[in-house]
Formats: C-alpha cells, sequence, structure tokens
C-alpha cells in the first residue's frame, strides 16, 4: 500500500466538496408557485 494513502484520497475529497459547495450556492433557487385560475370566482 502507498503511504498517506487515506490521507490523499480525504484531501481529494474535501476538494470535490469544496468545488461542490462552491457551484451549489450560485445555482437559483427553484420554487414552484401553484397556477391560479383566470377567474378567481371558479
Amino acid at each position: 500500500m502507498a503511504d498517506n494513502f487515506l490521507e490523499r484520497h480525504y484531501e481529494e475529497y474535501e476538494a470535490r466538496k469544496a468545488a461542490y459547495l462552491r457551484r451549489k450556492r450560485h445555482l437559483p433557487k427553484l420554487t414552484s408557485r401553484p397556477s391560479r385560475p383566470d377567474d378567481e370566482a371558479l
């Protein structure tokens, strides 16, 4: 086994996680609003 195997993989994981969180912060928030009928009396 290579030395520092777990440390290297953990560092790669942290880098991927940071990139994901950076991208996630810039995504627009999707909110769905219920569609209202044209005539509210219906």
